[in-house]
């Protein structure tokens, strides 16, 4: 989702916020505190904030000379896997945000990149591509149940936490296969 000045935010989206109280006034400011759905999964491969999950939204919109400055705090619950047993792996994320939402025809709107800073669209922000971004950045790239997960044997794919310290399997080098078959099974020499 790019943060284009002419993409028009979709209202019905619970990271869209109306700004219009706060007018052009610096110093005004608007608190919101409430749980809303995520309005898509959020993450990573392995392990996101899955659609339709509560996000609890705890930020302060503040008119500042240039555009609306978002800060605060969004918190869900995470669902993946691990990814050295595959196993179901849940947890919790909280992200601090800090988004500057440019003012059309700002000089912070002139002078940045379209993708560098949020823009007021329709006197409405949009933060969801900066949740994304900083769920991104906050979450495990490779998630795991517990520290010292051993994962899932090589050999047959059961997971080495459940399989109990007897599991092996006799493997011979195949480098070695054919001086393996000279030796008769009992392994005493003929």
């Amino acid at each position: 989702m790019s943060r284009t000045p002419n993409a028009a935010a979709d209202p019905r989206s619970p990271l869209v916020f109306d700004v219009s109280r706060l007018g052009r006034r610096p110093g005004a400011m608007q608190e919101i505190r409430q749980t809303v759905p995520s309005p898509a999964r959020i993450g990573l491969d392995l392990i996101a904030i899955e659609p339709g999950a509560p996000l609890d939204l705890d930020l302060r919109l503040e008119s500042v000379s240039e555009g609306v400055l978002v800060t605060g705090t969004v918190g869900g619950p995470t669902r993946g896997e691990c990814s050295r047993c595959l196993e179901p792996v849940t947890g919790e994320i909280d992200i601090a945000l800090t988004e500057l939402f440019a003012y059309p025809d700002s000089l912070t709107e002139s002078t940045t990149e379209d993708d560098e800073v949020g823009h007021v669209i329709d006197q409405t922000v949009n933060i969801e591509q900066a949740v994304v971004d900083a769920v991104g950045l906050a979450l495990p790239f490779a998630p795991v149940c517990r520290d010292d997960c051993p994962g899932l044997c090589p050999t047959c794919g059961v997971a080495l936490s459940s399989a109990g310290p007897e599991h092996h399997h006799d493997e011979i080098d195949p480098r070695w296969a054919k001086l393996a078959r000279l030796v008769p099974p009992d392994g005493q020499p003929s």
